[in-house]
Order: C-alpha cells, then structure tokens, then sequence
C-alpha cells in the first residue's frame, strides 16, 4: 500500500501535474490540500479518469483538502466534530482498512497575528479529534501540510528562522502534541538525506539554493509503524514548470502484512 501528501496551490492550476504524478506512482490513496476551489469545482472527472475516487472538502479561493482513493473511501468526514471552522481543512475517509486524514493546519502569519492563536488552537482541537479518531480505528494515518518545521534539522538555516512562524516554540510543542497520541513521523522511521524539505519560498530561487522547510509530514500509528517499508520526499515535481511551493510526501506499507491484515 502507498500513500501519499501533497500541497497542490490550486487543483487547476496543477491539475495535469496530479494526474501525471498519479499515473507514475500509483498510490492508492493520495491526500490534497490548497485545492482553492469549492467542492462542486473540483476536477471529479479528471480524476475518475486516472481511477480514483474522491472526497473534497472544498471552499472558494483559499484552504481546501481532499482524499483521492483508488476504491471508495468508508465513514467520510468533513472538519473536526466540536470544533465549528468555517475553513476546510480536515478530511477523512477509511481506506482498504486504514483511517486517513487528510489535514492542511493553519500558517499562522505571524507571531503576533490572530492567525497564530488560530493555528494554536486549531492544533488543539485536532489533537482531540486524533485522540477519539485512535481510539475509534486503530490504523490511522494522519497526512498533510502541518506548517510546521519539528526540529531544526528540518529547516535550511535554524538561527534564521529561530521564533519565527513555523519554527516557534509553541508550534512545535503543538506538533509533538500529536504525537503524544500515539502517532509517530513516518519520516524519521528511517534514515534520511541531510537537507530533506518538502517546502521552498517562491521567491528568492529558494528551490534551487537548498533553502527549505520540512512542513509536510505523514503520521502512522503504532499498529501502522510495524508495517511501514519506506518514506520520502519527491523534489522532481518542485522542479517543473508551474509548480506548487510543496512536494509530495509518500509513504509505503509492506505488501506481506499489509495495513487491511
């Protein structure tokens, strides 16, 4: 089984680029965030087309998720229950026996923005949704933008973004707040490259001078942990022309004790 994250910045204007990236790589489920489109303007056919099926949670200009699945996804779920939002960040479907989340977390602006205590609470309510989402599946995986950079090593130059937004105490003791639930980063699983982002600024040719974040993240829980072969990150798509700021994030399951067993 594979999975895969992606913040797209626009389905339409990356549409092409999700279908070929879908048609190379095969993962039977694919999380979207950004979509920036309402739910009735999301691409169905296009992406029928390619064999998947989805659940979107769209909304007009900003924000935005979605859950791509080669067979339809089981129990959907838009938002967080107890926490009224008119952003669309959440999506969940269960998927060949695993329950996928689908999240883009607020960007939080900066430290002194009402967005940020937004985002603060935000992480809050979602700690408390994964929480009861544990305690219902025991298979879940957690995917998305977090906007939020865990350790210093996730970031290209630590002294510079120090107590900046993404990198601030208080937004990363809010990510380690979900893993305190059980779910652990599938990422750190395994050995990486030095300088592994999922994340470069338009501006500044940030992509090619190596000046990114790993803000993008794929959480499993305990009883996924014991079947997870691998995980990376795919730069290729940041290379192309028009592309988003963001890089898919995979994660793969070994086929001999798959995730449904």
């Amino acid at each position: 089984m594979k999975v895969a994250t992606w913040n797209v910045n626009s389905i339409h204007v990356r549409l092409e680029q999700v279908l070929d990236w879908l048609h190379q790589h095969q993962p039977d489920v694919l999380c979207l965030q950004e979509l920036k489109c309402e739910t009735g303007r999301f691409p169905l056919a296009a992406v029928a087309s390619a064999g998947y099926q989805a659940l979107v949670a769209g909304q007009k200009t900003y924000n935005g998720v979605a859950l791509l699945s080669r067979t339809v996804a089981g129990d959907p779920l838009a938002g967080m229950p107890g926490f009224e939002d008119v952003q669309q960040r959440v999506v969940a479907g269960t998927c060949a026996g695993v329950r996928v989340v689908s999240v883009y977390c607020p960007n939080g602006e900066s430290l002194t923005s009402d967005k940020y205590a937004y985002k603060l609470r935000w992480f809050s309510a979602l700690r408390n949704y994964l929480e009861e989402t544990l305690q219902r599946y025991p298979k879940v995986l957690v995917a998305g933008d977090f906007n939020v950079a865990p350790e210093d090593r996730d970031v290209y130059d630590p002294t510079a973004w120090k107590g900046e937004v993404l990198c601030s105490d208080a937004e990363r003791a809010a990510f380690g707040t979900l893993l305190s639930t059980g779910l652990h980063d599938a990422f750190r699983l395994f050995d990486q490259p030095p300088a592994s982002y999922s994340w470069w600024h338009y501006r500044v040719n940030a992509f090619k001078r190596g000046m990114g974040l790993r803000i993008d993240h794929v959480l499993v829980s305990t009883a996924l942990r014991e079947h997870c072969t691998s995980c990376g990150i795919d730069k290729t798509m940041r290379a192309r022309e028009r592309p988003s700021d963001h890089a898919p994030v995979w994660v793969e399951f070994s086929g001999g004790s798959s995730p449904s067993s």
